[in-house]
């Protein structure tokens, strides 16, 4: 099962390298990794995708708490959560597609952020299943480059994340 694990770590050097150090070292794989400072300077929060059974993901958490850089962690995908994603597609379209492609990106409430004669740009946020679900859709439309960023996310339950 997927999980996404919220992590609060110390903002100091070599923390990112020590928390995927650890999932390295044990085999565990990371499908999505972001992390960025939060609204107190000393901590980032980090937002790790990862697949396996509970047991796994209790060892996990277990192994990350014994960090001496993380301050806090949550599975987010235990209760209800928002997730997203940002996803930039570079695209070619012939004139014949223009108007299919901005149906398409509109469907997404997505954007096309650069258009040039035969080439544009696609941003879109939303949750990995939609992005995956717009780039399913433009099936007919030649992809030269893609740009994910990650899945950062936030529990929809009462309280926060806090050390």
């Amino acid at each position: 099962m997927r999980h996404i694990i919220s992590v609060l770590l110390e903002n100091e050097s070599g923390a990112l390298s020590r928390v995927s150090g650890l999932f390295s070292a044990r085999g565990y794989n990371i499908e999505s990794l972001t992390v960025a400072p939060t609204n107190d300077p000393t901590l980032s929060r980090m937002t790790i995708v990862t697949v396996g059974d509970d047991r796994k993901i209790d060892q996990i958490e277990k192994q990350l708490n014994k960090l001496v850089d993380v301050a806090a962690l949550e599975d987010i995908t235990v209760s209800g959560h928002l997730e997203r994603e940002v996803i930039l597609a570079k695209v070619v379209v012939t004139p014949e597609q223009k108007t299919d492609l901005d149906r398409v990106v509109a469907a997404f409430n997505g954007s096309l952020i650069d258009v040039s004669a035969s080439q544009s740009i696609i941003e879109m946020s939303g949750s990995s299943e939609k992005i995956d679900e717009l780039l399913n859709s433009l099936s007919g439309v030649q992809i030269i480059e893609i740009a994910r960023s990650g899945v950062t996310g936030l529990s929809s339950s009462e309280g926060a994340l806090t050390v």
